[in-house]
């Protein structure tokens, strides 16, 4: 009796297993026969007069500027189907060419691909837009041509078309001037806006709009003070009623919060005397919240798919279709029910494990499943991996990725979210699945569960007894796991890359042998040499009787053995940069060969972008140096050890040396090459002389109000991006900033947005927001040094767009967005024939954890790499796991031991924070240290104090921010 309207619209949502619901609302006729929405804060009762006989309906309530916004692939399934409810009602207009192309979507997303004669009939016996009958022919034109379309994808590409047109979103609401004139008002995520039947004639921005209030039946717009135009303080608008007049302004405050406002605003005091006024205000998550409650909880989601239903009825769209053939999933069908033609989605029996406590009991979540001619559908389904492998506590871990094992039939993996994912995996937050039905990278195999081996605490305690203790041991037992490590990178390219791609007529054999001649000798001696320090780590540890025939405490013997056995391949290593120039040059000129390069960057072996093994042996030479001066450090100068430290140290100082410009110039090649396959848009980001600084995620303020972007600095032009929904990957350009000419300044107070500055270009200025006070201070230092830079230098040409992009400016950018044919047909072209790209790379990182990242850093994480053996656990769990884990590229990668050729799962490093526990979270062990971000908390334990020290050094090296100090540091000792 007393509950909320918040309470059912939250029963709903659970219903639906929908996490976005913020976009939505309940609406109902209210006892005037008005639709109203349902207030979250009243309770029902107090709203609906006769609620037995009150149908609620559950609709769209917040149009989104840009669907991509959309986190969740069931919210834009809902998205759809109200587009495709206004569209069969006509509140949607638009010119047939358009509707047409909506239908093909539409239809592409019910029947699947295209059959003549399924269409047609199809068409016949379902009409989608009021007037079909005269357009069927070209809506079966535009649908031959979505072959190979997901629903997925059409859900997308339909809401792409919709956005662009006038009336997306848009309920209006009859008014008249001053003067008399028939008109309408609808407020978009922009402002108020005026219509004149459909035709859009005026739009008041919610920066230009001061108050909105209403008097009776007139509704007021009270504008900021503005010399140049021509409106007066206040406009006036006569409305049926006060009641209409109050409906419109309560939407247009909900409006206005949603998408203006980065929190809920909190409640007025209550007056002590007396009232004036409605107390009415927005109640619910706005915008941002929600997109970031979004990213944080979307571990917790339950696996969604939708097939193709190809079901043919005969049944005719109503205008306006009854609630009950609303297309949302039931617990039951009832018999007699009827067979809607919607898109189906699949909710699959799963599993959902506590992400805070994975020693909970699993939950087992039956959701109902669409059947087909009698057959269930398994599509999609998502295994009880844990049944057949018993009960760890570590299974299923939210922000650890984890997939399905390739020996394992019965297993399939979970569908995946364009949006939360890593390499198809939810727990990365960053990658879509595979359009082609393979899993999309090289995180796919067993839960990190009791596959990997636990070892109890008392065996731990013997086995730290016996073994040595001295500091110099464990320096060489790094030298030890990093060579494993390196080895297993080698042979990407001399086994995986050689057997994928290099045994393919499409690869010249001038880059055959190159990279035969190059990797191969690299390979036999680093196989020699790994053999080596094994046997002296054994005789160190004394597993055998060999140490009593004399000192087998040290490694710089076989270390300046070695390293002067290295010299000879000096030549190379020199031929690292041949070998990535001359691969770019053969994927240019063959597209077969570029896509079989792609292809193996989505195999679980290519664990990082491939351009990075290429340049992996000029990192390892750094990485001995660094070992080497560890050595010489601790030993002192008559340690029977430190003679041949030092002279090893000497020799690869030397060679470090000759490589360091070279090796300069590869890595700020091989940043550009990886971005090139991260944007669209681009035609010449890879030219001489251009050098790439920082990337990472700012939010632009448009007249749609704050949007997240993707923004890449260069030293000559700095571009700005947003990421599409689709089964590329990428991210698509919206524009270029070029530096020359270009000045910048704090905007916090000009604006009232916090973090807030301004890019003042010769020809266009951009206002942007950081996520916090140290990114806007890292942004603005390391653009005022580009622009200083870019004064006295003359660096490449800044037009990096392609013409298309060039000729028609970007939507986001202009001030009205027209709707032309070409937009139409342009986003379904763009989707015929999506080729899948890695989605964990660091421009995906960035975006999701809302971050940036600098070459610095890139050239920092280069020289701070680590593997070896941890013991895990998460926050409530009891046991500690064993993992081999390796830290590279900013990301811990897991593995069950040192032989396996790819990771179990990985883990981006971005936005967390290392630590040491508390003594409250009674962990009472040595060496343990704490990885945490937001709610989720995991603990490692290491073997003793050097290498607690150097995983605490290595991982805040990813995880604390670069700032000048890091800048001329890394100046300093990386000579150009």
């Amino acid at each position: 009796q007393k509950a909320s309207g918040k309470v059912l619209f939250d029963l709903v949502c659970s219903h639906m297993n929908l996490i976005e619901g913020d976009y939505f609302g309940l609406e109902f006729q209210n006892h005037q026969k008005m639709m109203v929405w349902l207030d979250h804060i009243k309770p029902i009762i107090k709203q609906l007069r006769r609620p037995k006989h009150t149908i609620l309906r559950f609709a769209v309530k917040f149009f989104p500027p840009d669907h991509a916004q959309l986190l969740e692939e069931l919210t834009r399934y809902l998205f759809a189907l109200q587009i495709k409810q206004d569209l069969s009602c006509g509140r949607l207009t638009c010119n047939d060419s358009s509707a047409a192309l909506m239908v093909s979507h539409i239809i592409q997303s019910e029947i699947g691909d295209f059959e003549e004669s399924q269409c047609r009939s199809h068409l016949l016996n379902n009409n989608y837009i009021p007037d079909q009958m005269p357009l069927i022919d070209k809506i079966m034109e535009f649908h031959s041509k979505n072959i190979g379309q997901t629903p997925a994808q059409s859900d997308y590409q339909l809401l792409e078309v919709a956005r662009r047109l006038e009336m997306y979103g848009i309920r209006l609401h009859p008014a008249k001037d001053r003067e008399g004139s028939v008109l309408s008002l609808a407020v978009a995520h922009t402002g108020v806006l005026v219509f004149q039947g459909h035709t859009k004639i005026n739009a008041f921005n919610w920066s230009k709009v001061r108050k909105l209030s209403f008097k009776r039946k007139r509704f007021l717009i009270k504008l900021r003070p503005d010399l140049n135009s021509s409106y007066q303080d206040t406009l006036e608008f006569l409305m049926a009623s006060r009641d209409c007049c109050k409906i419109f302004w309560k939407i247009c405050v909900e409006y206005h919060a949603f998408f203006r406002l980065f929190e809920e605003p909190k409640p007025k005091p209550k007056p002590v005397l007396f009232t004036r006024g409605s107390s009415f205000r927005f109640s619910g998550r706005t915008q941002k919240q929600v997109i970031d409650y979004v990213r944080e909880s979307e571990f917790k989601k339950i696996p969604f798919e939708r097939k193709h239903s190809r079901v043919q009825h005969n049944s005719r769209l109503s205008p306006l279709p009854s609630p009950r053939h609303h297309e949302v999933p039931t617990e039951r069908g009832a018999p007699g029910d009827r067979v809607d033609s919607s898109p189906r989605r699949h909710w699959k029996e799963s599993v959902l494990v506590s992400a805070e406590d994975p020693s909970a009991s699993r939950t087992v979540r039956a959701s109902p499943s669409h059947k087909r001619n009698g057959h269930e559908d398994r599509a999609g389904s998502v295994s009880r991996t844990e049944d057949t492998r018993g009960s760890t506590p570590q299974a299923h871990q939210e922000h650890l990725s984890t997939g399905v094992a390739s020996n394992s039939p019965h297993l399939s993996a979970s569908s995946g979210h364009s949006h939360g994912m890593v390499n198809g995996q939810k727990s990365l937050e960053l990658c879509s699945h595979s359009p082609n039905g393979r899993q999309p990278s090289p995180l796919t195999s067993p839960l990190l569960n009791d596959a990997c081996s636990v070892r109890t605490d008392d065996e731990d305690e013997v086995r730290r007894k016996r073994f040595p203790t001295d500091r110099a041991y464990f320096i060489a037992k790094e030298l030890l796991t990093t060579e494993r490590t390196y080895l297993k990178d080698l042979e990407v390219i001399t086994v995986s890359f050689q057997s994928a791609v290099g045994q393919d007529e499409a690869t010249p054999d001038s880059l055959k042998n190159t990279i035969l001649s190059t990797f191969e000798p690299l390979h036999k001696f680093h196989t020699g040499f790994l053999r080596e320090v094994e046997q002296r780590l054994a005789l160190w540890e004394g597993r055998s009787n060999a140490h009593i025939k004399g000192d087998y405490q040290r490694i710089g013997d076989v270390m300046l053995k070695n390293v002067q056995g290295l010299k000879p391949l000096t030549a190379n290593l020199h031929k690292q940069s041949e070998v990535l120039l001359e691969l770019e040059k053969a994927c240019r000129a063959s597209r077969k060969l570029e896509g079989l390069c792609r292809d193996f960057e989505l195999q679980k072996v290519c664990y990082i972008p491939l351009n990075v093994f290429i340049l992996r042996p000029l990192h390892r030479l750094i990485h001995y140096k660094q070992i080497l001066e560890r050595l010489c450090k601790h030993y002192p100068a008559t340690h029977v050890d430190f003679r041949d430290c030092r002279a090893a140290l000497a020799d690869v100082s030397e060679v470090v040396d000759q490589l360091q410009g070279s090796l300069i110039k590869m890595e700020n090649f091989q940043k550009l090459l990886e971005l090139k396959k991260d944007l669209i848009g681009v035609d010449n980001l890879v030219v001489p002389g251009r050098e790439f600084i920082r990337l990472g995620c700012l939010s632009k303020l448009s007249g749609k109000g704050l949007q997240q972007r993707m923004f890449f600095l260069f030293n000559d032009v700095i571009l700005y991006t947003s990421r599409g929904m689709t089964a590329t990957n990428q991210f698509k350009v919206h524009g270029q900033l070029p530096l020359h000419g270009m000045t910048i300044r704090e905007s916090e107070d000009e604006w009232g947005v916090p973090h807030a500055f301004t890019l003042v270009g010769q020809q266009q200025s951009v206002v942007v927001a950081a996520s916090s006070l140290t990114e806007m201070e890292k942004w603005m230092e390391d653009i005022k040094m580009a622009i200083e830079v870019v004064k006295t230098s003359n660096g490449p040409s800044s037009d990096l767009l392609t013409s298309i992009l060039t000729d028609n400016k970007c939507p986001e950018d202009s001030s009205v967005e027209a709707e032309s044919e070409d937009d139409m047909t342009a986003s379904h072209t763009s989707l015929e024939r999506p080729a899948p790209h890695r989605g964990n790379t660091m421009v995906h990182v960035c975006w999701h954890r809302n971050t940036s990242v600098s070459m610095v850093d890139f050239s920092i994480a280069v020289e701070n790499q680590l593997s070896g053996n941890l013991l895990r656990k998460f926050k409530n769990s009891n046991g500690w796991q064993k993992l081999w884990v390796v830290f590279t590229n900013f990301s811990l990668f897991f593995y069950k031991s040192h032989q396996d050729d790819y990771p179990l799962a990985s883990l981006p490093l971005l936005g967390y924070s290392v630590t040491i526990p508390s003594e409250s979270e009674n962990i009472h062990k040595d060496y343990v240290f704490k990885l945490h971000f937001k709610s989720h908390i995991y603990y490692f334990r290491t073997e003793s104090e050097y290498t607690f020290e150097r995983w605490m050094e290595v991982i805040r090296s990813a995880t604390v921010p670069s700032g000048r100090t890091r800048i001329l540091n890394s100046k300093e000792s990386h000579p150009h």
